[in-house]
């Protein structure tokens, strides 16, 4: 008992300081900076013990990675992360946090974070955000790569494949809206007086 009450005297004022520093910066909004930092925490315990395991593993890092394995990684990340993030066929892993408010786009939803403050904020903050999940899933990829390249390049190709595909279904789309039309403003059949 006597150590939990100096570990709580002393933390004390770290503690204030902490609580000074979220009321300032909410401005009375409920904000899981708590939570965050939880997050932060995970995310960098996560690479910590990557960074373990490729060292126990005995596995080189690699001196360079090649421009198209770093292309096909971004692209990769791109596709994952928004198919996380916005995609209704993942909306089950989303829906203990969030609420469905309507589509929003071509093939994806919108959602709102259900709890204002503490850890379900923050998760859900993360998992509607496809900008946040890039860094997870970017480090995963990374990680991937260094450990398993050939799975990890074949994995990442899926979601470029993907990528590309979504890409030409807008093209596709925009040529059948007629984007390809010539433009003009005179009614079809009347001529121009020639000036």
């Amino acid at each position: 008992m006597a150590i939990a009450d100096e570990v709580q005297r002393a933390g004390a004022p770290i503690f204030r300081w902490a609580r000074t520093q979220k009321r300032e910066y909410t401005n009375g909004e409920a904000r899981p900076l708590g939570s965050d930092l939880g997050a932060m925490g995970v995310y960098g315990s996560l690479v910590a013990a990557g960074v373990v395991a490729v060292r126990a593993s005995g596995r080189e890092l690699p001196e360079r990675i090649p421009f198209g394995d770093a292309a096909l990684l971004t692209i990769a990340t791109f596709r994952l992360a928004r198919r996380l993030a916005k995609d209704p066929v993942t909306a089950p892993i989303r829906a203990p946090f969030t609420s469905f408010q309507g589509s929003s786009g071509h093939a994806e939803v919108a959602e709102e974070v259900r709890e204002h403050g503490g850890v379900k904020h923050a998760v859900g903050e993360l998992l509607t955000c496809p900008f946040c999940l890039a860094q997870w899933v970017g480090t995963a990829f990374v990680f991937g790569y260094v450990a398993a390249p050939r799975a990890t390049r074949l994995a990442a190709l899926t979601m470029a494949t993907v990528a590309g595909s979504d890409v030409l279904q807008f093209v596709y789309d925009a040529i059948q809206n007629g984007a390809l039309a010539p433009a003009g403003n005179e009614d079809e059949g009347e001529e121009q007086a020639p000036s």
